[in-house]
């Protein structure tokens, strides 16, 4: 038995998809037949991004986003919904880290980071979430009502790691963000869940893993590995399908079983 899960006349908004996750979150999507919006601040390589999905015969949109910006927020979604029609799914992933230890944190490194993981996130899922509910309820056009919000927490949001302690802080408003969300809007079948990541290989973090440092740390690990981006896939298509009404408020765990 085979099962096929068809975006086909979706839209979704992916922040944070110039690198990493959010690279391979649009791709996906699109493979899956959705009109994928691509956001973020390094235009350059989202018109990269774009010109790869669209060579795969997908459609790609770029809109300029910095979350940190809430008049860019809302630009940025009104742009998509202009250019590709209304947004039917999110995957809100925008997110940054330092590695510092508690007492080193400075208030400009704090607000770099709840800037961008907690507030930055709150607010892209609140225009997307207006836009939907007005659907919902019939006073905006739309051919689909409801929607699906997957925000892109961590299991550093569930596992208090060190030297990582305020990004940790940031994760975790981010799932109980997640759960607030799925509460009021679930009423108007808009779907909001979290995936927590585990440790995953990116261009980012790459170099990482082959110093003594990062081989100290795969050790650790209960498989003595780390993931890679497209070990979400699967999550991600199930949180977005159309099938997917009846999970709403989740907090998945996809860590390897780190976190345990």
């Amino acid at each position: 038995m085979s099962y096929n899960i068809d975006l086909s006349g979706r839209v979704a908004l992916v922040t944070g998809a110039s690198s990493g996750l959010g690279t391979q979150f649009a791709k996906t999507l699109a493979q899956a037949g959705a009109g994928v919006v691509l956001a973020g601040r390094r235009v350059d390589r989202l018109k990269a991004l774009r010109a790869e999905i669209e060579a795969d015969g997908g459609d790609a949109h770029v809109v300029t986003l910095d979350v940190t910006d809430h008049d860019s927020i809302k630009s940025a979604v009104a742009h998509a919904e202009t250019e590709m029609g209304t947004i039917d799914i999110l995957i809100n992933n925008s997110g940054v880290s330092t590695t510092q230890k508690l007492v080193d944190i400075t208030p400009d490194d704090y607000d770099f980071m709840f800037d961008t993981n907690t507030k930055g996130a709150f607010f892209v899922a609140q225009e997307v979430g207006k836009r939907m509910l007005a659907r919902a309820k019939g006073s905006a056009p739309g051919t689909f009502t409801g929607g699906r919000i997957v925000n892109i927490a961590s299991m550093a949001g569930l596992k208090v790691l060190g030297q990582i302690g305020v990004y940790c802080m940031t994760k975790a408003a981010v799932i109980h963000m997640t759960r607030a969300m799925a509460l009021e809007w679930g009423k108007f079948g808009i779907n909001v869940n979290a995936i927590c990541p585990g440790y995953i290989d990116t261009e980012i973090n790459h170099h990482h893993w082959q110093t003594d440092a990062g081989k100290r740390l795969i050790e650790m690990l209960p498989r003595k590995r780390v993931g890679q981006a497209k070990d979400l896939d699967s999550l991600l298509m199930m949180l977005c399908a159309n099938e997917s009404h009846f999970i709403n408020g989740a907090v998945i765990q996809a860590d390897d079983g780190f976190a345990l």
